[in-house]
């Protein structure tokens, strides 16, 4: 039942934000100067938000589908270390919420790891 509310929890927060990423309905606070032009600067490339938008729907219907979790799990694991190391470098005040997704994808992984561990022999 736990590893069922993680799993749900997890692909609930990547829909809404990955969502958010084309539709704008939550508003974004306001990042530290250097948090900020590096946004701007993804932003500006025109695909880089879009293409995380997009993944981040994706592995967060996967997990809410109970689909392919291990390899959703897989896709979400670089995202979200960057989303902490984003948070640690440049805007620790909203580590939280990476801390959060980061957290429950380790948890997850140790949940389906037995799916992994044919990649480690």
């Amino acid at each position: 039942m736990f590893t069922k509310i993680v799993r749900i929890l997890l692909g609930i927060i990547l829909l809404v934000f990955g969502a958010n990423k084309f539709f704008g309905f939550i508003p974004l606070p306001e990042l530290p100067e250097q948090a900020n032009n590096f946004m701007t600067s993804l932003g500006a490339t025109g695909y880089v938000l879009k293409i995380v938008g997009v993944l981040e729907i994706v592995i967060g219907a996967l997990l809410l589908m109970k689909k392919w979790v291990a390899f959703a799990l897989t896709l979400l694991a670089p995202i979200s270390i960057n989303i902490l190391l984003f948070h640690l470098f440049l805007d620790v005040n909203g580590i939280g919420g990476a801390l959060l997704v980061a957290i429950l994808n380790g948890i997850l992984i140790y949940k389906y790891w037995t799916h992994y561990k044919s990649l480690f022999q």
